[in-house]
């Protein structure tokens, strides 16, 4: 049986890093990029390889797409080296910031910056990754409850996300013919770094979405990890073009 792989993109931190060191708990090599963390990154390595599995860090910005060709041959050129194939199976399409700044402070800049993090870069990586993905594969794209519940001050990155949703069902009525399968898994609230810090610094924040959570308290990055890698299971393999929101029932 072929070793299964998984790319995962912003992979050395955060809800990224949870992901893989679940996947990794089932078996799973991975291979995670990164922007500027390359110690955080290097440290999942060898967490990963500790749990007997494979695993590479390479660099990648999401909001750089002319340099995802060579992203795609160096991502190529690795699978052959480390497990003598030229596919891998697992794409996830983590890597992105937050944003907290009302509709009337939003800039043109930042919009835009968004944009190519958050709806550009997937769309077009996923596009030059392909190739890649072995038939039978599956992608998932992390999008964010802001798309069904609104919170001022996430118009652009809500956005953003909402794109990427609709991306997600297209992608998996266009690659049906392959046996590629496409999802969207939309996070509530989490603790973590994400946007500086911005939920996991705050505890009136804190408060207050557990208050409207009825489970009663925010999520941690294994609560959103361990959803990520169960959905990529070859057993969920049919559930395809789907928008699955793991935020606890918040605002349900």
């Amino acid at each position: 049986m072929t070793q299964r792989i998984a790319l995962i993109t912003g992979g050395s931190r955060g809800l990224g890093r949870s992901t893989a060191l679940h996947l990794a708990d089932r078996g799973t090599d991975v291979i995670i990029t990164y922007k500027a963390a390359a110690d955080h990154a290097q440290s999942l390595v060898a967490e990963v390889e500790k749990k007997g599995r494979k695993a590479l860090a390479i660099p990648l910005d999401v909001g750089e797409s002319a340099t995802f060709a060579a992203f795609a041959d160096k991502v190529k050129a690795e699978l052959t080296r480390v497990w003598k194939r030229t596919s891998f199976d697992v794409l996830v399409n983590n890597a992105g910031d937050g944003n907290y700044t009302p509709i009337m402070e939003t800039t043109e800049e930042r919009f835009e910056e968004l944009f190519r993090v958050h709806l550009k870069g997937p769309y077009f990586l996923t596009q030059r990754l392909l190739p890649l993905i072995a038939d039978g594969g599956t992608v998932v794209n992390i999008s964010s409850g802001l798309t069904r519940f609104s919170s001022p001050g996430s118009s652009a990155y809500a956005i953003m996300k909402g794109g990427l949703e609709v991306f997600t069902r297209y992608l998996a009525r266009e690659m049906g013919a392959r046996k590629i399968t496409a999802n969207t898994f939309a996070p509530g609230a989490v603790e973590t770094d994400f946007g500086g810090g911005h939920l996991r610094n705050d505890p009136k924040l804190q408060q207050m979405i557990s208050s409207m959570t009825p489970l009663g308290r925010t999520a941690v990055a294994d609560d959103i990890g361990g959803a990520i890698a169960a959905l990529v299971e070859p057993s969920a393999a049919w559930i395809n073009g789907q928008r699955i929101e793991a935020s606890g029932g918040m605002m349900v």
